[in-house]
């Protein structure tokens, strides 16, 4: 017994660097909080981490938005394709109707050209309306693409840089909803009209405002991890014009590309960095997200391998290969119900035979890597909260929160250790947070909607 003692003892020494004090929660939230300023303003967005890209929605919906939209959604390694019909039922209540069709991108798509990209996706698309037969009609379009863009307006977005995992050449530096036009004229059988494109966040926090007209904040934390919220006009200085709100997509995932953040990264973040596709960048986001969170928990296992405190000292060839501890053995550990059972299937499955104290020790790693996940998520969301309250010039804000992504939805306890922190470093808000159901695509159809009655209002104008 003496012995597990001193095993746990040393094993909580290596863990303890994972744990953040609140001290440096605020600290973290100061620091974002000035790349946040430094992206707002015309003369140092060019060299801010945090980009602050306007989004050029500034309405929200109201609700007059009715009829027939399409929505496609690309994020991630699956893109879906949507038809939402948008209507008021007899209490003048909404009613959306969803089907849609996931398709998922070959990795050559991935990391070829963005020619043959977006040809794959017109081609989805095809097949998506020759199967609801509807290839006649030509209908409104939005798009949610979920990577870093300049927008130019709402039908107009220049993508700076891919991220998770893409490399499509070609598209860095180019209007998407150009090569997205390309593609479907390349194809000649599809008609369309592309009337926004917007982010995942974005669409979150639009479908969640229509169950909650308070929500001005959308937040992902799935595969990548980012955030949206409306700000006032009047400091949004990459965009003309004073009145009102517009809803900015932080890209806060790249915070910490210039070294804001380098006291908090570890060597575990840094192997990580150093050996994933776009080294250097999006920082915060490797500390947090889903595609990160299995190598990291696998980086310091190997860790505790190497120091003979973990598996008698001994890794098995599929534990040593970067990948193999997936996001999802970290969410499926930590539901371990108390008997080790997941926790030693999962193992095994991995080729290590481990004992009891071997199960627990795992299950310690994983709720370190996971819960300072959570709180440095938290510190950034704080962050947004703080500046709008004293944006308004509010002694206490009542604000909602919409929130997707897999990460919040599927790991066991992640919501509640983010919720726990965003509230004590936001003494004087109000916070609710609710879930998105965007699994049925609402969010970039009523957008699309939104922004087929703004571009109508503008015409008329």
């Amino acid at each position: 017994m003496l012995n597990n003692r001193h095993t746990i003892n040393n094993v909580d020494q290596i863990l303890s660097e994972l744990r953040l004090q609140k001290d440096e929660l605020q600290e973290i939230m100061k620091r974002m909080r000035r790349e946040m300023d430094r992206g707002l303003r015309l003369e140092t967005h060019e060299v801010a981490s945090v980009k602050m890209l306007p989004t050029y929605v500034c309405s929200t919906p109201e609700g007059s938005e009715v009829g027939d939209f399409l929505a496609l959604d690309l994020g991630g390694t699956n893109f879906r394709v949507m038809l939402v019909k948008v209507g008021a039922d007899e209490e003048r209540s909404w009613k959306v109707e969803t089907k849609n069709q996931m398709y998922s991108i070959p990795e050559d798509a991935m990391t070829g050209t963005a020619e043959m990209l977006f040809d794959y996706i017109a081609e989805c698309m095809s097949n998506f309306l020759d199967q609801h037969n509807i290839k006649h009609k030509k209908l409104p379009l939005g798009f949610t693409f979920s990577f870093p863009v300049r927008h130019e307006d709402i039908d107009k977005g220049i993508l700076l840089n891919w991220t998770k995992g893409f490399k499509a050449s070609g598209a860095e530096g180019n209007n998407v909803v150009g090569l997205l036009r390309d593609a479907i004229k390349r194809r000649g059988d599809i008609e369309m009209d592309v009337v926004a494109m917007v982010n995942d966040t974005v669409a979150t926090m639009i479908s969640c405002y229509y169950e909650d007209r308070s929500c001005e904040v959308g937040m992902i934390v799935g595969t990548g991890c980012n955030a949206c919220y409306m700000e006032e006009m009047s400091t949004v200085e990459l965009v003309e014009g004073e009145e009102g709100r517009m809803c900015v997509n932080t890209e806060w995932g790249a915070f910490g590309d210039n070294g804001e953040l380098e006291e908090f990264r570890l060597e575990y973040d840094r192997v990580v960095d150093e050996t994933s596709i776009n080294p250097g960048q999006q920082l915060f986001e490797k500390l947090i997200s889903g595609k990160y969170m299995g190598e990291l928990v696998r980086l310091v296992m190997m860790k505790l391998v190497n120091e003979n405190l973990l598996f008698n000292g001994e890794a098995s060839e599929m534990l040593k290969t970067r990948g193999s501890f997936e996001t999802r053995h970290v969410s499926q550990v930590e539901s371990d119900s108390g008997d080790r059972k997941h926790i030693y299937n999962i193992l095994s499955s991995m080729g290590v035979l481990p004992s009891e104290l071997d199960c627990d020790i795992v299950g310690l790693v994983c709720e370190s890597v996971s819960t300072r996940s959570a709180h440095m998520c938290a510190a950034g969301l704080a962050g947004v909260i703080n500046l709008m309250r004293e944006r308004r010039g509010l002694e206490a804000l009542n604000i909602t929160v919409g929130v997707d992504g897999s990460v919040y939805k599927m790991h066991p306890c992640f919501r509640d250790r983010f919720h726990k922190i965003v509230r004590e470093l936001t003494p004087h808000c109000e916070i609710t947070f609710i879930q998105s159901e965007e699994g049925s695509g609402r969010g970039a159809a009523l957008i699309s909607a939104v922004a087929c009655k703004m571009a109508a209002s503008m015409l008329a104008r």
